[in-house]
């Protein structure tokens, strides 16, 4: 009995090891046709081959007409972000890049924070920060809204506790009101898809849960927040007429959730 204990105990190591040093998937849904989207998520600090070149090829081998990158592309303690420009100005040659900030490029300390913008600077990645921007891909006219909203819905000064909200009002405030025509939206937190909804978002693109963290019979267990089962963790949501677009990211520790990049057909 001990060692069949012993054996179990390996093969759960020996496979927790893999999935977060090896791994990495590509989750591909037709949700239509015509326009092929490769979605990247939360890479903090992982890294798949030199410059994340495995990360790459895997998405240069989907012919993607457009990437979008939904933040947290570093960790809010890095200071070099070699690899970070590395990464984008591949993913550049591939096919338009579009980003958002998430929570992490949100606390970047001050005294980093242009190092930072100066890495972006050197790429030709498109940043979406309370904008927007046009694009026709394949005859379809789209408008690609980023928004960032304040830090203080991801965390309360060092408290994940009393957490502020947000408002459809506040949406307005920050991106404007919904114009005609098709409207792509990238939002690092998926917890307000409802408002985005509101808002009146054709798709949303977000990450930030990281898939749950921890999966058991296809349900992620923890959020970033320090809460249990969160709402929205990964896959595709319909509210109302808006499709939630949930990547389970590739960076930080994660068990029976592997990395994953997501191609979607819209």
């Amino acid at each position: 009995m001990l060692i069949f204990i012993l054996i179990v105990i390996f093969l759960f190591v020996r496979y927790a090891a893999a999935e977060n040093f090896f791994v990495l998937t590509v989750r591909r849904e037709k949700l239509g046709s015509g326009i092929k989207i490769a979605h990247v998520s939360d890479l903090h600090k992982r890294r798949f081959g030199r410059e994340n070149v495995r990360l790459c090829e895997k998405i240069r081998a989907e012919s993607p007409d457009l990437i979008f990158v939904t933040g947290d592309i570093v960790s809010r303690t890095e200071t070099d972000f070699t690899t970070a420009g590395a990464t984008l100005r591949q993913l550049c040659k591939i096919a338009p890049v579009y980003m958002v900030f998430g929570n992490h490029e949100q606390s970047i300390p001050e005294e980093i924070l242009p190092a930072f913008m100066e890495m972006l600077a050197g790429t030709d990645a498109i940043l979406l920060r309370n904008s927007s921007a046009d694009i026709n891909v394949r005859g379809r006219q789209l408008r690609i809204y980023g928004l960032e909203q304040k830090y203080s819905t991801y965390k309360n000064g060092s408290s994940y506790r009393h957490l502020d909200g947000f408002t459809l009002a506040e949406m307005n405030a920050l991106i404007g009101i919904r114009p005609d025509g098709e409207v792509l939206l990238l939002a690092h937190n998926p917890l307000f898809a409802d408002v985005y909804s509101q808002w009146g978002a054709d798709c949303v693109f977000s990450g930030h849960v990281h898939g749950g963290a921890v999966r058991l019979f296809g349900v992620g267990l923890f959020s970033p927040e320090r809460t249990l089962f969160p709402k929205y963790t990964k896959g595709v949501y319909t509210l109302g007429k808006t499709r939630l677009l949930l990547s389970a990211g590739l960076g930080k520790l994660r068990l029976f959730d592997p990395a994953e990049v997501v191609v979607y057909f819209l």
